[in-house]
C-alpha cells in the first residue's frame, strides 16, 4: 500500500511543497517578490528566491501537522515534457527533491510542471478519473496559453499542443494591462476585481486561425485606451472580455475537432471569474479548485503517489 508523498514546484512565479497521501492534501506556496512596476524576474533571481524559500515550505506543513512519514519524493523538473524544454528555476525542486529522496532511502519521481497542473486541476475538481482518460486541457497561466490533447501515459500522461496563442500568453497580457495600470504584479485578481466597476463592454475581434491566436496586439489596444483616458474599469473588463471571448472561440471549435472529450482548465488565468463562469456555462469545462489553479505542487506529489501505487521505479 502506497504511502505519503512530498512534492516541490519552484515555477518562474510561486514557490510551492505539497503532500499527498491518496484521499487529503496539504499545500503550501509563495509568490516570488516581484519589484514594483516589473514585468517579471530574471531566471537567476527566480532560482535565489526558490533556494531561501523552499525549505520554508516544508516548514510550514511540518508545523501544519501535515508532514508525516514519507514513502516518495516528487518535483517539476521542467516546464513541458517535450525535448528541449528547460527552466534553470525548476533545478532547485529538483536538486532538493532528489537529495532527500536519497537521504530518506525512497524513490523520486520527476515530472513536468503542465503535467502537475494537469494533476492537480484533475483531482481538485473531483475528476482524478481524467488521469485515465483522453481529454482536451487549456492550461492558462503567465507564461503558457496553450490548448492540449491529453492522454494517460503510465502513473502521468502526454501533453500534445493542438492550439493556443502564437506569442504572448493571456497572462503576460493580464499583467501588462495590470502593470500600465499600476496594479501590483501579477494582475489577475486586481484586474478581476476591477471588472465589476466597468460602465460597459468593450472586445477587441482577436483573429482564430483553426485553434491558434495572436494577443500580441492587445497591447497596443490597452495602450490606446489608457491614453484616451479610459477608466481602469473599463480597460480591465476589455482585457478580460477579449481574453474570454477568444478561449470561448477556439473551444467550440476543438470541440468541434475532437468530439466528446471532456475539457479541463488549470492554470492561474483560470481563476478568474468571468473566465470561469463562461467555460462552464458555454462549454461544460471542468476547473480546478481557485487554490489549485494556480502555480502549486500538489500535481506533483499526485504523480508521485501514482506512480507509487503501480511501482514505478524512481
Amino acid at each position: 500500500m502506497s504511502g505519503q508523498c512530498l512534492g516541490f514546484d519552484t515555477s518562474n512565479y510561486t514557490t510551492s511543497a505539497a503532500v499527498f497521501g491518496g484521499e487529503t492534501a496539504e499545500n503550501r506556496g509563495r509568490l516570488l517578490t516581484v519589484p514594483q512596476g516589473a514585468l517579471g524576474l530574471r531566471q537567476s533571481d527566480a532560482l535565489f528566491q526558490h533556494v531561501k524559500r523552499l525549505h520554508q515550505m516544508v516548514e510550514e506543513l511540518r508545523a501544519a501537522g501535515a508532514l508525516g512519514e514519507l514513502s516518495a519524493v516528487g518535483a517539476s523538473t521542467r516546464p513541458r515534457e517535450v525535448e528541449g524544454s528547460y527552466m534553470p528555476c525548476f533545478l532547485v525542486g529538483e536538486g532538493e527533491g532528489r537529495a532527500l529522496a536519497a537521504a530518506l532511502g525512497v524513490p523520486f519521481y520527476p515530472c513536468s510542471h503542465q503535467q502537475g497542473h494537469v494533476a492537480a486541476a484533475a483531482w481538485s475538481a473531483g475528476r482524478e478519473d481524467l488521469l485515465d482518460r483522453p481529454h482536451l486541457a487549456w492550461h492558462l497561466s503567465g507564461g503558457t496559453t496553450e490548448l492540449l490533447r491529453v492522454e494517460p501515459e503510465g502513473h502521468t500522461v502526454r501533453a500534445e499542443i493542438v492550439g493556443g496563442t502564437s506569442d504572448i500568453a493571456a497572462g503576460q497580457l493580464i499583467d501588462r494591462a495590470g502593470v500600465l495600470l499600476g496594479l501590483p504584479f501579477p494582475a489577475g485578481k486586481a484586474l478581476d476585481e476591477l471588472y465589476g466597476r466597468a460602465e460597459a463592454p468593450m472586445e477587441y475581434p482577436v483573429k482564430l486561425n483553426g485553434l491558434t491566436f495572436s494577443l500580441s496586439g492587445m497591447e497596443n489596444q490597452v495602450k490606446g485606451l489608457l491614453a484616451a483616458g479610459k477608466a481602469p474599469a473599463d480597460i480591465a473588463r476589455f482585457t478580460i472580455d477579449t481574453i474570454r471571448g477568444v478561449l470561448l472561440r477556439a473551444t467550440r471549435e476543438a470541440r468541434r475537432r475532437y468530439p466528446g472529450l471532456p475539457l479541463l482548465c488549470s492554470g492561474g488565468v483560470a481563476s478568474n471569474r468571468q473566465i470561469r463562469a463562461a467555460m462552464e456555462r458555454e462549454c461544460g469545462a471542468v476547473f480546478a479548485l481557485p487554490q489549485y489553479a494556480t502555480d502549486n505542487a500538489l500535481g506533483v506529489a499526485i504523480l508521485a503517489h501514482r506512480a507509487l501505487e503501480r511501482g514505478v521505479k524512481g
